[in-house]
């Protein structure tokens, strides 16, 4: 018998103090067999959370550190010439593993950018002659500084469409941050290993396929996401471009998968209205006027979405 999602999340709940939001954002692109962008300032474990999760799911991980000079092929890997044989040998990239720790990937240019979400969108990675399919599950979480963009390269709002969830991971309560450091001040404290399998993660996709989502929760995703492009008001001032309709299928899947999550084979509209603002939040195109007004983007999101009628 297949494990089940909450045996995932309390392996990685043992190393994560807190933060039961991302934790739950992270096993619901899982599922959902999605991407993750994780913004938050530096030192609060989005590191570290990547690296249990892959450990609890008996996965391989691989942390790739952008820079300027970082180059396509250190992502995705190279044809190597073996001087013995006479032949060329392909090395495959850290970006083959099941999960994949992008830091600060706004550090590197456009083209390495490109590169990585070609494979996250692709799942495979041509080298020379060959197309090497990745991993099964994938998934990358990237990470991105929001406190310090110079020296950065934005991310296309087409690039940031790629990814799943936008998770914000904020600084711990005063209670959370005691606990951390009982938990981290003495020994190293070691990662759940192997909590779940592989095939119990491709069997909680395989359930979520089946989930059902009836004809009501569809036309309120609907009615979200178009919430997002109406030109009256605050809309009119603070958003250029609302999210596509890309983004009403990827909600709908997110959905799915945190129903099989918290054990349900159908969804309710708690489930699309808890992952609507970090579906959404970098499928927007905001104006100028929110970064010079100073204007809280999920607190706008919230407005828009609040707007809509739950069934």
């Amino acid at each position: 018998m297949n494990a089940r999602p909450d045996v995932l999340r309390a392996a990685v709940e043992q190393t994560i103090v807190g933060q039961r939001s991302v934790v739950d954002g992270m096993l619901v692109a899982l599922i959902a067999n999605g991407h993750v962008l994780l913004e938050g300032p530096p030192g609060v474990a989005k590191t570290l959370a990547a690296r249990s999760l892959a450990e609890a799911i008996g996965g391989t991980f691989r942390r790739i550190q952008f820079t300027p000079d970082l180059l396509p092929s250190d992502i995705v890997g190279t044809r190597v010439f073996d001087q013995r044989t006479g032949d060329f040998t392909t090395v495959r990239g850290p970006i083959f593993a099941n999960i994949v720790l992008a830091d600060e990937i706004n550090r590197s240019p456009a083209k390495v950018q490109s590169a990585l979400l070609e494979g996250m969108q692709e799942r495979q990675a041509t080298i020379g002659p060959e197309t090497l399919q990745f991993p099964d599950p994938f998934i990358v979480l990237a990470t991105m500084n929001p406190l310090d963009d110079d020296g950065t390269y934005a991310l296309p709002l087409a690039q940031r469409d790629r990814f799943g969830l936008n998770l914000y991971v904020d600084y711990p309560s005063r209670e959370e941050e005691v606990a951390i450091l009982e938990r981290f001040g003495g020994a190293p404290v070691s990662l759940a290993r192997s909590a779940v399998s592989l095939d119990d993660v491709r069997a909680w996709r395989g359930e979520a396929e089946g989930v059902h989502l009836e004809p009501r929760l569809r036309s309120y995703i609907v009615d979200m996401i178009r919430a997002t492009r109406e030109t009256d008001g605050a809309r009119s001032r603070y958003v250029e471009r609302g999210a596509s309709p890309r983004a009403a299928l990827t909600l709908a899947r997110l959905a799915k998968a945190r129903a099989v999550l918290d054990g349900r084979n159908y969804v309710v509209p708690d489930d699309v209205r808890t992952l609507a603002v970090p579906a959404l939040r970098h499928r927007v195109g905001f104006t100028y006027r929110v970064a010079s007004e100073r204007v809280n983007v999920e607190e706008l999101l919230e407005s828009f979405i609040t707007q809509v009628s739950a069934p």
